[in-house]
């Protein structure tokens, strides 16, 4: 097979795979808004053009975290695309940070730690897209089966990547567009993919290397939460108890 055979086969199975999961992600993030901000207006997950800056929620969640959403002019001068109210991939959108606000005296402060990609007692952005879609919806911890997709492509701790292709599903799935462009109006998803590539692999110095190591840690650790290991699961006191009792009948039964 020629090498351009191959190429034209991987994309086929790029595409395939991320319009998977980006059919995935539409449910549970419309799901997911209909849930923790009850809007008056449901999101509809199959009406791509309930979506988007007309809908108050998501147009919310995909204003600048620089600009507030709750100011009227605000809201109209994004809606109208007026100038200095164009939503473009050189501001990040508040479904980034924590708490959809960002600090413009340290834009870092909460960047990468929105609800959407990992809150909610559950990561179900995350782990819609690298797990199986029973442990996303499955507030309580992670099923048998979650890790099925992470074993396979050997995915033991998040990467810039994963991190970066999650937050361009979530931008998808908040927009009205339909299919997949690489252009959404002023929104360059390449340009956007490029600008999360780079704050995490080409820090300018050391301490915002440190910074970085810390976020990814703190993803990892939030997407591997409940998963103990056998020695931590051994000192658990339910499993200290068994132990204990079982000692202590060991005990009379040796007693003379």
């Amino acid at each position: 097979m020629e090498y351009e055979e191959y190429l034209h086969m991987l994309k086929i199975g790029a595409d395939g795979a991320r319009g998977d999961d980006a059919s995935k992600l539409k449910t549970l993030i419309s799901e997911w808004i209909n849930r923790e901000f009850k809007p008056q207006s449901p999101v509809d997950y199959d009406n791509k053009h309930s979506h988007g800056l007309t809908h108050d929620v998501c147009g919310r969640l995909l204003c600048s975290a620089k600009l507030d959403w709750n100011n009227p002019e605000v809201r109209a001068g994004i809606r109208n695309c007026s100038d200095g109210y164009i939503m473009t991939n050189l501001s990040f959108p508040a479904y980034l940070y924590d708490k959809y606000t960002s600090n413009p005296d340290d834009l870092e402060e909460a960047l990468f730690k929105g609800e959407i990609l990992i809150q909610i007692g559950c990561t179900e952005s995350y782990k819609a897209v690298f797990m199986s879609p029973s442990s996303a919806k499955d507030v309580e911890g992670d099923s048998d089966g979650a890790d099925i997709i992470t074993q396979i492509i050997h995915l033991e701790k998040v990467t810039p990547h994963s991190i970066t292709y999650t937050a361009c599903q979530v931008q998808f799935a908040l927009s009205s567009i339909t299919s997949w462009w690489s252009m959404d109006g002023d929104f360059d998803y390449q340009q956007f993919w490029r600008t999360i590539i780079d704050f995490f692999e080409k820090p300018p110095g050391q301490e915002a290397q440190h910074r970085v190591d810390k976020l990814l840690k703190w993803w990892t650790r939030r997407n591997r939460r409940g998963k103990l290991s056998n020695a931590m699961k051994a000192n658990m006191s339910i499993n200290a108890l068994a132990r204990q009792r079982a000692q202590c009948d060991d005990a009379v039964f040796d007693s003379p």
